[in-house]
C-alpha cells in the first residue's frame, strides 16, 4: 500500500500544472540542494584535519560533540522555517476500503525521508569514514552515526508536532523563536552549559551503546504523538465541522468615497480581517516597522546613504509588498465565480492599487520618529513612499498576472511558502534593488538631493500616468484571465 501511495504522489507532482509552469524554479531548487549537498561534504571531509590542526592536543570527535547542541537547535529552527510539512490529498482515500493508519504512516514516512533528514549525512559519513581512518574504534563510530541520525530524527518529528500546533495560531514563530533565543542566552552566558550536557550525554552514549536505547525511546516516543494526533484528525467529516463564533459586520461606509471601486475595497479589507494568512500578513507589518531600527542606529550604515533607500522602499511598502506579491492569488478561491460576475476587471485592479497606496502612507506617517536618526532618514522615506505609489504598485500589479498559485487563506502567514511561485523570487529586484540604483547614479555623481529628486519624479510620472499604465495592466489580466481561472483550481 506504501509503494501505491508513493506512485500516486508521484503523478499528481508530475502531472500538475504547475510543474510545467514552474521548470525553471524546480531547476534553481536543484542547483540549491546540489550547492548545500558540497557545502556539507566539504565540511565532512574537512572537519577532522582542521580540528586536529587548529586544537592538536584534543579529540576532534569530542570538539564535535561538544558543538551538536548548536545543531540540535539550528536545525529545529531551520526546519520550523523551511521545511514543509508532508501532505497528501487524504480525502478522496478516506471513502475507499483503505486502514487509516497506513496513510498515517506513509505521511509520516514521508516526512523521514526528506531533503533536511539526509543532508547531514553528507557530513556525518565522510567524518566518520575519518574517523575510522585515524584509528578510532568501529564500535564507537557507528555508535556515533546512529546516534547523530537518531537525533536528526528525533528534531524531525518534534517540528512535525510544533508545526502542526503552530499552523493554528497567527505569529506562530515567535514562540519557537523566544524559547530558541532562552536556551541560546542560557548557554551563551554560562546560566546552562547545554553544550556540555550533550556533549557529555553523546559522549556517554557512544561510549556505552547499551544507553542508545534512551534516544530512540524518545524517537519512538515522537512517532506515536504524531501517529495519535493525526489518526484523531483524519476524518472525512472534520473540515465540515461547524465553528461558532459570534459575527461582526460592518458595512464599511467610507470606503464608498472612493466610488466604483468601492465594492472590491470592502471584499479585500475584509478578507485581511477575517482571514489567518493575511491577517497575520497585517501583524507583520508591525514587525517589518522595526526594520530601520537594525540599520539606522547602526555605525557601519551611517556613510550607506543609498541603503537608507531599500529601508525606505521596505519600510514604507512593507504592507504593499507583502499584499500585492500575492494579486490576485488572494481571490482564488473565488476568483472564478469573481470573474463570472459583470465587473470591470480594472475597477478590480484599481482597488488593489488604492489599497497599496493607502498602506504606503499610513507606513510612511507611522515611520515619521524615524527622523530621529536624521532628516536624512525621513526624506529618504517620503520619497521611498512617493516610489512606491508611482513605480512599485504597478510593478507588484503587473507581477501579479504572472501568478499561478492559489492561496490557502487559513494558514498562517510567516514563512508560510504556500502559494510562492517564481514570481515572489523575482519580482523583489525591481521592487528593492532598481530604486536603490536610480537613487545612487545621482547621488554619486550630484549630490544626495539629486538621487532623492530622481526617486520622487519617477514616483510622480507614475502616479500621473497611472491610468494608461493600467490599462495596459488590465489588458495583461484579460489576455491571461482563463489561465488563471484554470490554475487556481489545481491543486499546489
Amino acid at each position: 500500500m506504501i509503494s501505491r501511495f508513493f506512485s500516486l504522489q508521484w503523478k499528481q507532482f508530475f502531472r500538475s500544472s504547475y510543474w510545467q509552469k514552474s521548470m525553471a524554479l524546480n531547476i534553481v531548487m536543484v542547483f540549491f540542494a546540489l550547492y548545500f549537498i558540497l557545502m556539507f561534504l566539504g565540511l565532512g571531509f574537512g572537519l577532522y584535519p582542521i580540528l586536529k590542526d587548529k586544537f592538536p592536543t584534543q579529540d576532534p570527535l569530542l570538539i564535535v560533540n561538544g558543538f551538536l547542541f548548536y545543531w540540535l537547535l539550528g536545525d529545529l529552527l531551520m526546519r520550523f522555517f523551511f521545511q514543509k510539512l508532508p501532505v497528501m490529498n487524504i480525502k478522496p482515500l478516506l471513502t475507499l476500503p483503505i486502514k487509516r493508519s497506513s496513510i498515517i504512516h506513509y505521511v509520516l514516512g514521508k516526512s523521514a525521508i526528506s531533503f533536511f533528514n539526509f543532508l547531514p549525512l553528507f557530513t556525518v559519513i565522510p567524518f566518520a569514514v575519518i574517523l575510522l581512518i585515524n584509528g578510532y574504534g568501529a564500535s564507537v563510530v557507528f555508535t556515533w552515526m546512529f546516534l547523530i541520525i537518531t537525533l536528526t530524527l528525533i528534531t524531525n518529528f518534534l517540528n512535525f508536532i510544533i508545526e502542526s500546533k503552530s499552523a493554528e495560531t497567527e505569529l506562530s514563530f515567535l514562540p519557537i523563536l523566544a524559547f530558541s533565543g532562552i536556551l541560546f542566552g542560557l548557554n551563551y552566558f554560562n546560566i546552562v552549559s547545554f553544550n556540555d550536557l550533550v556533549g557529555s550525554a553523546v559522549n556517554a552514549i557512544t561510549a556505552n551503546p547499551l544507553i542508545l536505547i534512551i534516544p530512540i525511546g524518545i524517537l519512538i516516543l515522537l512517532y506515536y504523538t504524531n501517529f495519535t494526533s493525526l489518526k484523531q484528525k483524519l476524518y472525512i467529516d472534520r473540515s465540515l465541522k461547524a465553528k461558532t463564533e459570534i459575527a461582526t459586520t460592518t458595512d464599511m461606509a467610507w470606503t464608498r468615497r472612493f466610488g466604483s471601486v468601492a465594492p472590491f475595497l470592502q471584499l479585500d479589507l475584509k478578507l485581511l480581517w477575517r482571514n489567518k494568512r493575511p491577517r497575520s500578513s497585517v501583524f507583520i507589518v508591525a514587525i517589518g516597522l522595526l526594520y530601520g531600527l537594525i540599520f539606522y542606529p547602526n555605525p557601519v550604515y551611517q556613510n550607506m546613504v543609498s541603503f537608507y533607500v531599500f529601508v525606505g522602499i521596505f519600510v514604507t511598502g512593507i504592507f504593499m509588498i507583502n499584499f500585492g506579491q500575492f494579486i490576485p492569488a488572494w481571490d482564488s478561491g473565488y476568483y472564478k465565480l469573481l470573474m463570472s460576475q459583470n465587473i470591470k476587471y480594472k475597477e478590480y485592479l484599481n482597488s488593489k492599487y488604492t489599497l497599496m497606496m493607502m498602506s504606503a502612507i499610513l507606513m510612511f506617517v507611522i515611520s515619521i520618529p524615524y527622523v530621529y536618526f536624521g532628516w536624512k532618514v525621513l526624506v529618504v522615506h517620503f520619497a521611498a513612499m512617493i516610489y512606491n505609489i508611482g513605480v512599485n504598485t504597478h510593478v507588484l500589479l503587473y507581477g501579479g498576472s504572472f501568478n499561478r498559485k492559489k492561496i490557502d487563506l487559513t494558514q498562517r502567514a510567516a514563512f508560510n511558502y504556500q502559494g510562492t511561485g517564481a514570481v515572489q523570487w523575482i519580482i523583489g529586484f525591481p521592487l528593492m534593488i532598481i530604486p536603490m540604483i536610480f537613487f545612487y547614479i545621482p547621488y554619486k555623481f550630484i549630490n544626495f538631493e539629486a538621487g532623492i529628486t530622481t526617486l520622487i519624479i519617477l514616483g510622480i510620472i507614475g502616479i500621473v500616468f497611472h491610468e494608461k499604465i493600467m490599462k495596459g495592466i488590465t489588458k495583461r489580466y484579460i489576455d491571461t484571465k482563463y489561465k488563471m481561472i484554470n490554475a487556481f483550481d489545481q491543486d499546489n
